[in-house]
């Protein structure tokens, strides 16, 4: 079984075809706003199922897959006042694709994942003022990959996933202790390939994957309280009009980034592969569709913000011509106020 249709349905049923999804792109799409702009291409090799983390204004992009299945083990540095990549210490355990990361004010953090064979539990730390790996302590849940994970006021939290089980229990991490202790579960669905993103101190996590089905149902997470609250749902699930256009806002292996306070969608795959970006506003908790993807369609893609600058690399599309993977190192960068500009 490829490594896309793993994936695809966390890795075990098999049940899409990567050769048979198509781009999914709005005809009206010159009338949305919002502008994605291509950046210098990501500086290492083409890749899918990657992570990323940032510190101190550097975005790090490590692990993944590549054609033919193979994993991946380097790290690498961006720094966006130069607009450069610099590769850094290799990550010294297993190759892996779909892992976990996250970031501390000073280090990074990386974990789970899937080989190819085996779904794993261990869990790293990177320094990049000294450049170096560090083993810490093994997530306590069960080896899985596809986790949602982030960090608040000093803590980080990561969990959901899927190995034999979609799960939807959480685990706490204190970076100053290296000890881990079971959190409070996300409610609802149980999901595997979900994004977050964080506003003023909460987190968010929205899509992923569930026994064949797209979770519609969208949760903040506050630290202060330790607690999930329901927001409005991402499909048309009301009476009210607000959501009669939520038709294409679902999806799984998507990547999300966060500009001015507001949380941006983009690619994925929703049965095809998903190009459609959406803006969430946390203050009406409403969604606003954005001009599409303009890169080439693909799934399980990268994505970060920097100084209130969002981008979106790397990642896995299908070819139309050809029964085989597309694997991209383009980078693009989403001006969500910007007029659309087909030419740049």
């Amino acid at each position: 079984m490829n490594d896309r249709i793993k994936l695809l349905v966390v890795f075990s049923f098999g049940l899409f075809s990567l050769f048979s999804l198509v781009s999914c792109s709005d005809d009206s799409d010159s009338d949305l706003v919002g502008n994605w702009i291509r950046r210098s291409d990501f500086g290492g090799p083409v890749r899918g199922f990657a992570s990323c983390f940032v510190i101190d204004r550097k975005a790090y992009v490590v692990g993944g897959v590549a054609a033919r299945s193979q994993r991946l083990n380097d790290i690498w540095e961006y720094n966006i006042d130069q607009g450069y990549w610099t590769q850094k210490a290799d990550f010294p355990g297993t190759a892996r694709s779909s892992a976990f990361a996250f970031a501390s004010e000073s280090n990074g953090y990386y974990g789970t994942g899937f080989d190819g064979i085996n779904y794993y539990n261990d869990f790293w730390e990177f320094d990049p003022a000294n450049n170096q790996w560090t083993q810490k302590a093994d997530f306590p849940g069960a080896a899985r990959n596809g986790v949602t994970a982030f960090y608040l006021k000093g803590t980080g939290y990561a969990g959901t996933g899927y190995s034999s089980n979609y799960f939807m229990d959480f685990y706490k991490y204190d970076p100053t202790t290296d000890k881990w202790e079971t959190g409070v579960s996300i409610q609802g669905t149980k999901r595997a390939y979900a994004t977050s993103f964080i506003i003023d101190d909460k987190a968010y996590v929205v899509g992923g994957w569930n026994n064949a089905t797209y979770p519609t149902d969208f949760w903040m997470f506050d630290p202060d309280t330790q607690t999930w609250e329901q927001k409005a749902q991402i499909g048309d699930k009301t009476d009210s009009d607000f959501d009669d256009d939520y038709t294409t806002i679902t999806r799984l292996n998507t990547v999300s980034f966060v500009i001015n306070g507001l949380g941006y969608l983009a690619t994925g795959e929703t049965g095809g592969l998903n190009s459609y970006t959406w803006e969430y506003n946390p203050l009406t908790d409403r969604w606003t569709e954005r001009t599409s993807f303009e890169g080439s369609a693909r799934t399980a893609a990268v994505g970060f913000s920097i100084d209130n600058r969002g981008f979106v690399l790397t990642g896995v599309g299908a070819s139309s011509t050809t029964s085989t993977s597309l694997y991209f190192d383009d980078m693009w960068e989403f001006k969500p106020r910007d007029e659309y500009n087909e030419y740049d």
